[in-house]
């Protein structure tokens, strides 16, 4: 049986609802031109887990692992394009994100602060905030200590909790939470926002023919546009769909370089 993964938005449990009804609708598609896909997501094993195995047929995954450890392993299908604030057409920025009562008014007057971050290899909670700071650096430093969460969630959390100070967080997760969850951002307030790359990708096998490729493209776009499923869009913040390549993503590994030959490989 192929795999169908989409867990980078899942939170809160409306969105998981919604993309099960998606995934429907896109199955349906896929079914109409001969291509046998699995009725249900796959919610088992770690969200990344999917990504490189052979038998993928659609997962959405994180720009920067993209370039950095998936490349040729797989195909990039389409870019979903968000309509909350933070991006232009499928590219976005990441929120820097602190407490209400935080005095700072610019990414500056952070310095020596502690800034939570999901995982070292995301482009929105780390490389993104890593290409922001990287000209404030000194030696290689510019917060005082870095928390690895584990999810924007968690950074979210860990800032209102005053466990940290600051924290970079996915537009689209932020812009989730202020749709259906308020309360999981109750009390914080966007300080800024990051430089712009593109959005996560859709991805597929390496062994995906093109037929398939093809479908699932002709799928995703037909959904993107199905007035029956304007309801299940707008709890997704799905306002359209993107096509790019492999290409496209390049500039977030040009992100890390331009950090690096700044003095600040990593976020520190």
């Amino acid at each position: 049986m192929r795999i169908i993964s989409l867990r980078m938005y899942a939170d809160p449990p409306i969105v998981d609802a919604a993309n099960d009804a998606l995934w429907a609708a896109i199955a349906m598609r896929l079914a109409a031109r001969g291509i046998d896909a699995p009725p249900e997501l796959d919610r088992s094993g770690d969200f990344d887990a999917a990504w490189l195995a052979p038998d993928l047929l659609l997962a959405q995954t994180c720009g920067y692992p993209l370039v950095t450890r998936l490349g040729a392993e797989v195909q990039v299908v389409a870019a979903p394009i968000y309509g909350f604030p933070g991006g232009d057409g499928f590219y976005r920025a990441s929120l820097i994100v602190v407490r209400s009562d935080e005095p700072a008014g610019e990414i500056a007057a952070l310095r020596g602060r502690r800034v939570a971050a999901n995982a070292p290899d995301s482009n929105s909670g780390t490389n993104l905030l890593r290409a922001l700071v990287a000209p404030l650096n000194r030696a290689g430093r510019f917060f005082g200590a870095v928390t690895w969460t584990g999810s924007h969630a968690a950074s979210l959390a860990a800032v209102r909790a005053g466990h940290a100070d600051v924290a970079a967080v996915d537009s689209v997760t932020f812009g989730l939470f202020a749709a259906h969850a308020p309360e999981r951002i109750a009390g914080l307030r966007v300080l800024a926002e990051t430089p712009y790359g593109p959005g996560l990708p859709l991805i597929t096998a390496a062994a995906t023919p093109p037929r398939e490729l093809g479908a699932l493209r002709d799928a995703l776009a037909e959904v993107a546009a199905d007035r029956e499923l304007a309801g299940v869009r707008a709890t997704l913040g799905l306002t359209g769909m993107a096509f790019p390549d492999f290409a496209d993503y390049e500039v977030l590994a040009d992100h890390a370089r331009a950090a690096a030959a700044a003095g600040y490989p990593e976020l520190a």
